[in-house]
C-alpha cells in the first residue's frame, strides 16, 4: 500500500538529497507541496513551522522537516477516518456510489462488494449506470469473476426503477448490503444531478426507514478540481462518505486534505490499483507515511 504517492515521495527525496535544510530546500519543498494540491493554508503552516524550527535550532538540535509536515497533515485529518461497521443495525444497508465520468465507480463498486463479501456480508450489486453503453458489460464481468450477485437491466433503462427492483430483491433474498453503481455525470449538469435526487426519493418511498448512504467516488489524480466536484455533489444530495481512487503513482494526493477540510466528509476507502484487492480502508498514519516515505530531513 505504501506504493501510493510514489511520484510525490520520489520528488521529496530528490529535494532532500543534499541532507542540508537551507532556504533553497525550504522553497523547493514549498513549491512541491503546492504542486501536490495541499492547499495554501496547509502549505503556509508547514513552511512557517519549518522556518521557525530552522531559526531556533542549534547545531546540536536536529529536527525533521518531514516529521513537521506529516504532523500538521495528521492534525488536519483528525476525524477523517471512518469504517463500515458490520453487521449493520438495519439491513439491507444501501450504499449509492456517485461521481463524475472516469472516476472509477464501477470498478470501485465491484471492489467494495468483493471486500465486504469476504468480510462475511451478503452483498447485492445494482447496475444503475444505464447510460454508458459498456457499463452493464463491465459490471457483469466483475460480478461473474468475483461471484457477486447482480441486478441489471438494458441500456437506457430508468436507473431509479433498477434501484427500486434491486432494493426489493435485496430484501427478498435477505442481503446485508446493496451497492448501487450510478452513471457518471458532470457535476455542472443540473438535469443529471437531479436524477440522483430522483433515485434517492424512489428508494426512500419504497422503504421510508431505509439505511442509505451516498458515497462520492473521486479520482485522486485530478488534484484540487476534486474539491469543486465534492461541493457540487454535496449541494445536490447529501454525501456521507468518500472513496478516493487512482492514488497509485500520483503526485497530487494532497487534495484529500482539502476535500476533508472543506466539507468534513469522512473517507472510507482509497483505491490504489486495478486488482480486486486494491481497495484499502483510509488510515491517516499510513497516508502520511506513504507521502513522506524515504525522505530524511
Amino acid at each position: 500500500m505504501l506504493g501510493i504517492f510514489r511520484k510525490f515521495s520520489d520528488n521529496l527525496s530528490s529535494i532532500f538529497k543534499s541532507k542540508e535544510l537551507d532556504e533553497d530546500t525550504v522553497e523547493a519543498l514549498e513549491a512541491l507541496l503546492y504542486t501536490a494540491d495541499f492547499g495554501t493554508q496547509i502549505v503556509q503552516e508547514i513552511i512557517a513551522e519549518i522556518r521557525l524550527k530552522i531559526k531556533k535550532s542549534t547545531a546540536k538540535e536536529a529536527f525533521s522537516a518531514s516529521d513537521i509536515a506529516s504532523g500538521i497533515i495528521r492534525e488536519k485529518l483528525i476525524g477523517s477516518e471512518k469504517s463500515l461497521q458490520f453487521p449493520f443495525i438495519k439491513k439491507p444497508k444501501v450504499i449509492t456510489l456517485l461521481g463524475v465520468n472516469g472516476a472509477g465507480k464501477t470498478t470501485t463498486a465491484a471492489k467494495l462488494a468483493y471486500k465486504l463479501q469476504n468480510s462475511g456480508a451478503s452483498v447485492l450489486l445494482s447496475a444503475c449506470d444505464t447510460f454508458r453503453a459498456a457499463a452493464n458489460e463491465q459490471i457483469k464481468s466483475w460480478a461473474e469473476t468475483l461471484k457477486i450477485e447482480l441486478i441489471s437491466s438494458h441500456h437506457g433503462a430508468d436507473s431509479a426503477a433498477v434501484a427500486f427492483d434491486s432494493l426489493v430483491a435485496a430484501k427478498k433474498r435477505d442481503h446485508d448490503l446493496l451497492i448501487i453503481d450510478t452513471a457518471g455525470r458532470l457535476h455542472t449538469k443540473t438535469n443529471l444531478m437531479q436524477e440522483l435526487e430522483k433515485l434517492d426519493r424512489v428508494l426512500k418511498k419504497q422503504d421510508p426507514e431505509i439505511d442509505i448512504e451516498n458515497w462520492l467516488v473521486i479520482d485522486g489524480s485530478i488534484g484540487s478540481n476534486s474539491i469543486e466536484q465534492a461541493k457540487a455533489f454535496n449541494a445536490t444530495i447529501p454525501i456521507h462518505g468518500l472513496i478516493i481512487t487512482k492514488l497509485d503513482g500520483t503526485s497530487r494526493g494532497g487534495s484529500i486534505i482539502g476535500i476533508y477540510q472543506s466539507l468534513k466528509i469522512p473517507i472510507y476507502f482509497i483505491g490504489v490499483g486495478e486488482q480486486p484487492e486494491d481497495l484499502y480502508p483510509f488510515n491517516i498514519n499510513q497516508y502520511t507515511e506513504a507521502l513522506f516515505k524515504d525522505s530524511t530531513p
